[in-house]
């Protein structure tokens, strides 16, 4: 249902505007440049009726200034605009917050309430944010730039289905009695594992917020979350409706900053049992070092992918061109399970290429809270960790044999979301893939780009290995099965792929042979509740999501107790 009600937004027209690179093949500049317009990008954008009412720290049930006293912008990406100040928290602010999370824990009545109680109180939140979707869809879009038709009709009904599926969970949480070898009951017991730390990225806020925060209350656990700098303003209302909803003090505690500041101190805690993050491959690698290297707490990891889509040869072109676009640029292209590799059989190739050209001149970018845009800026900014350059910008194995000079293009691209995306076009230009679409900044003002499609892509090419994050569609061709497995396979990654076929031999074959956590067959973005979601390889550790993320809020306890005289073993 999600899929097909996303699916439904996906129609529109498009006018963007702007003169294309100058580097490399470029494939019908004319039509191209005649397909694009800026005025819906940028003239008078629609100011938001809603005031910002919450940008302080929230810890132990207030909202407080951060111990320094500092705060940062938030900024609107349609404009550049600051939206409003946040309260910038640090490692003082999380050591408050982690105190209050583990008074809590250790003594409060939330681990104590039974569990139909705390179902009880996540019911009433998800009532809530159905009361207040408006607000939250507001927020969510001012702060992110998505499509307030995407965050309203789609995202909200989804983050209170989620909170609802985990308020179910809540009293079904059990033990098992475990027959043994000699005379002793034998019982295990799932405990709440404690203090759980989250970190959650800027794509989806809320959404993120609902899959960490939910099955932890769940399991009785209290937490500490960190919000993404780019948009801390929906985590903030949305834990203050959660307190409404009769959360005690200190369960839940909400801190906006940085990662290297508030990030890095609450990955590194000792008084945390347990970390989630979802965010980057190269952030997570530093998550997981800092978690071992202070008390060894166990972490779940939603990170990067780069995830085929892959078109067979009976498929049904439009179709396949239709969901093959949305695959890639459904969120402005900022989903970590993107279909950014289309795979697309050489019988169809050359039909696709046109098809797929044309739905992305057609696709409708300006203001995302005008009705009918599909596509809206870029989030305005991205800073990258303070590491090495290799792990900014991680530069594969196969670079050696493409001609790209990679110190020249790693100069170009700075610390902002915008211009890495942009990088990344360039990049794909200067390596001899074919520009058939897009490739350039939609106006002067804001973080908008053209939706982007570029075909005769290769392996070697840095727009078929990296993870750009952006609107950038990337079209392989391919000649049989185990060719494409290989290549398909031949990833760092491994978070899921779609395949689009008419074929069950195929589907099936494809289903085992791809080494990723989800495959989509002739659907794609489909994300109920209840399936579990999680990647192979560097795409991460452990599932979101579903039945399996309770375990990763609980410890089981086995408990032996000696019998004497049993009457029964």
């Amino acid at each position: 249902m999600a899929a097909r009600r996303i699916s439904s937004l996906l129609s529109g027209s498009l006018a963007s505007s702007s003169s294309l690179l100058t580097k490399g093949r470029i494939s019908g500049v004319g039509r191209v440049v005649s397909g694009y317009s800026t005025s819906s990008a940028v003239d008078s954008p629609i100011t938001p009726s809603i005031k910002v009412k919450c940008t302080q720290l929230l810890i132990n049930g207030n909202f407080v200034d951060s111990a320094s006293g500092k705060t940062f912008p938030t900024y609107d990406p349609r404009t550049g605009d600051v939206i409003a100040h946040v309260s910038e928290g640090d490692a003082e602010d999380i050591d408050r917050a982690v105190f209050a999370a583990r008074k809590a824990f250790d003594e409060g009545p939330w681990p104590r309430m039974t569990a139909y109680e705390r179902s009880e109180v996540l019911f009433r939140f998800a009532d809530l944010l159905d009361k207040h979707t408006e607000e939250l869809a507001t927020l969510e879009t001012w702060d992110n730039g998505k499509p307030y038709e995407q965050s309203a009709k789609i995202e909200l009904p989804m983050i209170s289905r989620i909170i609802r599926y985990y308020a179910g969970w809540a009293d079904k949480v059990h033990g098992l009695t475990v027959p043994a070898d000699g005379p002793h009951h034998v019982q295990t017991i799932n405990e709440p594992i404690g203090v759980a730390g989250q970190i959650i990225p800027w794509n989806f806020p809320l959404l993120m917020f609902a899959w960490k925060v939910g099955p932890a209350l769940a399991c009785g656990c209290t937490v500490v979350l960190k919000s993404a700098e780019q948009t801390p303003l929906s985590a903030l209302l949305a834990a203050k409706l959660l307190h409404e909803a009769g959360l005690p003090p200190g369960v839940l505690n909400v801190v906006s900053g940085f990662g290297r500041t508030a990030g890095a101190a609450l990955s590194s805690h000792m008084a945390v049992d347990k970390l989630a993050f979802t965010g980057s491959s190269a952030t997570g690698k530093i998550v997981l070092t800092a978690a071992a290297k202070s008390n060894l707490k166990p972490v779940t990891l939603e990170l990067g992918g780069k995830s085929p889509f892959i078109v067979c040869k009976d498929a049904d072109v439009d179709k396949a061109v239709e969901l093959a676009h949305f695959a890639l640029f459904f969120n402005q292209g900022q989903c970590c399970c993107a279909g950014s590799r289309t795979y697309v059989h050489e019988s169809v190739y050359d039909e696709f290429i046109e098809k797929a050209k044309a739905r992305a001149l057609k696709r409708s970018v300006g203001d995302p809270f005008k009705a009918g845009i599909e596509q809206g800026p870029q989030v305005n900014r991205q800073p990258f960790l303070q590491c090495s350059r290799s792990h900014v910008i991680p530069i594969p194995m196969e670079m050696q044999c493409c001609h790209i000079d990679t110190n020249a293009y790693l100069n170009q691209i700075d610390s902002t979301q915008f211009k890495k995306i942009m990088g990344y076009i360039r990049s794909g230009v200067e390596s001899g893939a074919t520009l058939v679409a897009g490739g350039e900044r939609l106006g002067n003002k804001g973080y908008y780009i053209q939706p982007t499609v570029f075909a005769n892509v290769k392996e070697d090419m840095l727009i078929a290995q990296d993870e750009i994050f952006g609107p950038v569609q990337s079209i392989l061709k391919f000649k049989d099965m185990d060719e494409l497995i290989r290549r398909a396979n031949q990833t760092r990654y491994g978070l899921a792929a779609g395949v689009f076929t008419n074929d069950l031999d195929t589907a099936n074959t494809l289903t085992r042979a791809l080494r990723v956590g989800t495959v989509w067959i002739n659907c794609y973005d489909v994300f109920d509740a209840s399936i579990p979601f999680g990647g192979y390889k560097m795409s991460g550790q452990g599932r979101e999501k579903g039945v399996h993320c309770l375990s990763n809020y609980l410890q089981v306890k086995a408990v032996v107790t000696k019998l004497k005289n049993p009457a029964w073993m």
